[in-house]
C-alpha cells in the first residue's frame, strides 16, 4: 500500500465465516500453501506423519480436533524457516471397509463372500473406501488446515503394499514372524481373529452381564475319602462347559470338605463364607491341600469328549498358579480351546489341542460335535446349557455377573476366545528394546511415556497380524500343499515374485495374488504346488508401516527416509497408544531399532456437552459444517487448542463455549484492529517496521511483544499449545476473570485465566 492509501475500513459487526471464506479463496488463488512449503529450507526439514483416516465415513469433531493440531505445529515450524511436507493419507484396508461392504452387498458371512466372489467383493471395497474423499477434502480445507491432497498416499496402492510385504519379509528374515495354533480374541461378528491391542481400543471393553455358574463335578473316589466327593468349579462362560477337559486348583490353597444334604462338596476354605447360603448348615468334615488333589480324575459333565476319560491327563485335576480365591470356589474349569491360560496348563500336562476340541464355527455357533446345541450361537446357548445342568442337579449356584468384557471394535459383538491358527510378530523378543526406545520420545502429556504407553509396552504380547478376511495386504507366504514335502517361501518385493512365478503382479490384492502358484522345488515328482496362505494382514500392520511405505521404501527414497527417520512429530488421541502409536513403535523398533517419532501429542477424548460419547445416532453435537457457517473455523480452532484436551485431558464440546470464543477472543482482536484503523486513517498514520523509537510507550510495546514472542516460542517448542494460545493473547501479570464456562457445569474453556482487558480511552498516537 502506498503512503497515501488509507487502511481498509472494517465492519462494526464482523461476519467471521465470510471473512474465512475470502481468505481461503485468496490462499487458493495465490497457491499460498505450496509456496510456504517451497520457501522452507530443504536442508532443515521438519518431518510430520499424518495418521491416515478412513474415507468411507464423514469427518467428525474428533477428526477436526486432531486436524487443528496437525495444522498448527507444522505451520509454526514453517514460520521458523523449516521445510514441512504435509501429505494427506488414506487408510483403505480392513474391517471398516469390509463391514460397510457387507451392509451394501447380498453377503453376511465369509462363506457368502466366497460364493459371491472375492474379486467382486474386493472391487466393491476398492470403489467404496474413498466414497467421501471429496467431503473430507472440503471439510479439512474449510477448517483452514494446510495439507497436500494432490500428492496423497493410499494404503491400497501397489507401491505402498509392496513396502508392507517387504516389512513382513524383513521381520521373517529376522526370526520375528511365526505361525501358531493359539487361543486368541475372536470376533464372530467379523469372523476373524483380533489382536490384543484391538480389544482395548476406544470403548471396546465395556460393562456386560453374563451368567456366573457354580457346578459340581464327581471326583473318582479313593479309599481316603470320607464319602464320594463333588468338586465345585465356578465359571462366567457356561457355554465352554461342554468343551471341558480338565480342572485346575492351586497346590498351595486349602480346600474344605463340607457335608450338606447327603453330599460332600469340595470348595476352597477361603470361599466358604461366599457360599454360606448354598452350604447352609453343612459341616466341614475335613480339609485337603490342593497338592493332594492334583492328578485325581473326575467324571465328564457331558458325553461329547467322554471317550478321552482315562487317557493321560484328560478329565483330571491339574495344578495352575493363576488359581486364587478372590472369586469363585478356588477351582477353575479348563476348556483349552477357549481359554489362553487353559491352553497353556493343558498343554503342559499333555492335553493336545486339536480342532476337535474347538466345537465352535466361524460365526460363533456350536458345531455338530456339541449335538444338543448345534447351530446355536454360544451366547444364546447359555440359558439352555444352564437349564440342562440344573436338570442334572449339577448347579450349586447361579448368579448374574457384571464385568468389563471386550467387544469387537467394528461389529460391536462380544468377542470370544477361541483357538485359531494365526501368524504373529514376536514382540516379546524385542519388548525390552521397545521400552528403551520409548525413553527417547517426548510425550505430551509426559506421564504417558512411562504410564499408559510405557506400561502397555512392558506387558506387550506377541502381535497376531493375520486376518481371515479378504480386503487387505496379503501375507506374502507360499506353502507347499503336500505336507510330505514341506516348504515355506516368503516374498518381500515384486521383483522376487516375478523371479519365481514368471509374472509381475499389477495388483497385490486377493484373488489376483492367490492365483500365483508354482511347483514345489523340494518335490522331485513335481506334483505338489506352492500356494499362498489365504490370510491377509491386519490393517494395523498397514498403518504401522506408514513411515516407510508412504515413500515406497526401500525401493525408492531410501536415502531420504534413512536421513529423515524418525519423524519429528505425530498426533492422535490418547487411545492410539493401543493403536497407531503402538504399531508404529513396534515396527520401527523391530525393523530399524529406532523409535518411529520424536515428539507426540496424545490429546484427550472429545465428549458431548452432557459427558456422553459423541454419537450421530443421538445427534448430541452440532455438525462441523454448521459450526463453520455460524461461528467460523477459527473459533472452533481456538476452542480446541486453548483447552486442556490437547494436554491429554478429556473435554466436552458445547456451542455456548464456541460462542464465548467469538465474544471474548475474536471480537476483542477485531475491535482492537478496528480502533487502530479508525484513528490511523484520521491521523494519516502508516505503520513502519522500526525498533529504534525512543518513545516510552513504543519501547514498552516492543518489550511486551518480545516477551510474548519468547513465551510463545518456548510453549510451542514444548508442544504446549494451550500455553502458547493463552500466552499470545493474554500475557500479563494482572489477576483477571475467568473465560466464561463452556458448559452449564462450570467447566472452564481453558486451564488458564484471562485478565480483565481495560477499555481503550486514549487516541492512538503514531511514533
Amino acid at each position: 500500500m502506498s503512503s497515501a492509501e488509507p487502511y481498509r475500513s472494517v465492519e462494526e459487526k464482523p461476519d467471521f465465516p465470510a471473512i474465512e471464506r475470502s481468505v481461503l479463496d485468496r490462499w487458493k488463488a495465490d497457491d499460498t500453501f505450496a509456496r510456504s512449503v517451497d520457501a522452507g529450507d530443504p536442508d532443515d526439514e521438519f518431518v510430520f506423519y499424518d495418521g491416515p483416516p478412513f474415507a468411507n465415513g464423514l469427518p467428525h469433531h474428533g477428526h477436526l480436533l486432531t486436524g487443528y493440531v496437525k495444522d498448527v505445529v507444522p505451520r509454526y515450524q514453517t514460520m521458523r524457516g523449516k521445510k514441512v511436507e504435509r501429505r494427506f493419507g488414506w487408510d483403505c484396508h480392513g474391517l471398516p471397509a469390509e463391514m460397510e461392504a457387507e451392509k451394501e452387498l447380498p453377503v453376511s458371512s465369509r462363506a457368502d463372500i466366497i460364493e459371491y466372489g472375492i474379486d467382486r467383493f474386493n472391487d466393491h471395497c476398492r470403489n467404496s473406501v474413498l466414497r467421501y474423499a471429496s467431503e473430507w477434502e472440503d471439510t479439512v480445507t474449510r477448517q483452514a488446515r494446510w495439507v497436500d491432497f494432490d500428492n496423497d498416499y493410499k494404503t491400497m496402492d501397489i507401491d505402498y503394499m509392496e513396502s508392507v510385504i517387504w516389512a513382513f519379509a524383513e521381520l521373517w528374515r529376522k526370526g520375528l514372524i511365526y505361525e501358531a495354533y493359539r487361543v486368541m480374541p475372536y470376533s464372530w461378528g467379523a469372523e476373524t481373529v483380533l489382536s490384543n491391542h484391538e480389544i482395548r481400543l476406544d470403548d471396546a471393553t465395556r460393562p456386560r452381564q453374563d451368567p456366573a455358574l457354580t457346578v459340581a463335578f464327581d471326583l473318582e473316589p479313593t479309599d481316603a475319602d470320607p464319602a464320594p466327593l463333588q468338586i465345585l468349579a465356578w465359571t462366567t462362560t457356561p457355554w465352554t462347559l461342554p468343551s471341558n477337559l480338565a480342572l485346575a486348583v492351586s497346590p498351595e490353597i486349602e480346600y474344605s470338605i463340607v457335608a450338606v444334604d447327603g453330599k460332600h462338596l469340595l470348595v476352597a476354605t477361603d470361599a466358604l463364607e461366599r457360599y454360606a447360603a448354598q452350604l447352609g448348615d453343612g459341616d466341614v468334615v475335613g480339609t485337603l491341600e490342593g497338592s493332594s488333589l492334583v492328578g485325581r480324575r473326575y467324571a465328564p459333565l457331558f458325553d461329547y469328549f467322554a471317550d478321552m476319560a482315562g487317557e493321560g491327563s484328560y478329565f483330571s485335576v491339574l495344578a495352575a498358579d493363576f488359581v486364587e480365591t478372590s472369586e469363585g470356589t478356588g477351582v477353575v474349569h479348563l476348556a483349552p480351546g477357549f481359554g489362553e491360560d487353559d491352553q497353556v496348563v493343558c498343554a503342559a500336562n499333555g492335553i493336545e489341542l486339536t480342532d476337535r476340541f474347538v466345537p465352535v464355527d466361524d460365526q460363533g455357533r456350536f458345531t455338530t460335535t456339541v449335538s444338543d446345541w448345534a447351530g446355536e450361537n454360544v451366547f444364546d446357548a447359555n440359558p439352555q446349557i444352564i437349564r440342562h445342568l440344573k436338570d442334572q442337579d449339577r448347579v450349586v449356584r447361579h448368579d448374574t455377573y457384571e464385568h468389563n468384557y471386550p467387544h469387537c471394535w467394528r461389529t460391536d459383538t462380544p468377542i470370544i476366545y477361541r483357538a485359531m491358527n494365526s501368524w504373529f510378530v514376536r514382540v516379546t523378543e524385542v519388548r525390552d528394546r521397545l521400552v528403551e526406545l520409548n525413553q527417547q520420545v517426548n510425550w505430551v502429556p509426559d506421564h504417558v511415556r512411562d504410564g499408559r504407553f510405557g506400561m502397555w509396552l512392558e506387558g506387550a504380547r506377541d502381535w497376531s497380524i493375520s486376518r481371515s478376511r479378504f480386503w487387505g495386504s496379503p501375507l506374502p507366504v507360499w506353502r507347499s500343499d503336500n505336507p510330505d514335502y514341506p516348504r515355506i517361501d516368503v516374498y518381500g518385493s515384486l521383483d522376487e515374485l516375478e523371479a519365481d512365478f514368471g509374472v509381475r503382479p499389477d495388483d497385490l490384492h486377493r484373488p489376483t495374488i492367490d492365483g500365483l502358484t508354482r511347483s514345489n522345488p523340494d518335490d522331485p515328482s513335481g506334483e505338489s504346488m506352492m500356494r499362498r496362505v489365504p490370510e491377509v494382514l491386519d490393517c494395523w500392520f498397514d498403518s504401522g508401516s506408514m513411515p516407510f511405505a508412504h515413500v515406497h521404501y526401500p525401493f525408492e527414497n531410501k536415502e531420504w527416509f534413512e536421513d529423515h527417520f524418525p519423524a519429528d512429530f505425530v498426533v492422535e488421541y490418547i487411545n492410539q497408544t493401543r493403536g497407531w502409536f503402538y504399531t508404529l513403535h513396534v515396527l520401527a523398533g523391530a525393523l530399524f531399532d529406532r523409535p518411529a517419532f520424536s515428539n507426540v501429542i496424545c490429546h484427550g477424548v472429545l465428549l458431548a456437552e452432557n459427558g456422553d460419547k459423541l454419537s450421530k445416532r443421538l445427534r448430541n453435537y452440532t455438525e462441523p459444517t454448521e459450526v463453520f457457517d455460524r461461528q467460523g473455523a477459527d473459533a472452533l480452532r481456538w476452542y480446541f487448542l486453548s483447552s486442556s484436551i490437547v494436554r491429554g485431558g478429556d473435554s466436552r464440546i458445547a456451542d455456548s463455549g464456541i460462542d464465548e470464543v467469538v465474544r471474548q477472543v475474536l471480537l476483542p482482536v477485531w475491535n482492537a484492529y478496528k480502533f487502530f484503523v479508525q484513528y490511523a486513517n484520521i491521523d494519516h498514520y502508516r505503520a513502519q517496521h522500526r525498533t529504534d523509537s525512543t518513545d516510552v510507550l513504543d519501547r514498552y510495546i516492543l518489550a511486551k511483544t518480545h516477551e510474548m514472542i519468547v513465551a510463545v516460542t518456548d510453549s510451542m517448542d514444548a508442544y504446549d499449545l494451550p500455553g502458547a494460545a493463552w500466552t499470545s493473547s493474554f500475557k500479563t501479570s494482572q489477576p483477571g476473570t475467568s473465560v466464561a464456562a463452556a458448559t452449564g457445569s462450570g467447566r472452564q474453556l481453558a486451564t488458564r485465566r484471562a485478565p480483565t482487558r481495560p477499555t481503550p480511552t486514549t487516541r492512538y498516537s503514531p511514533c
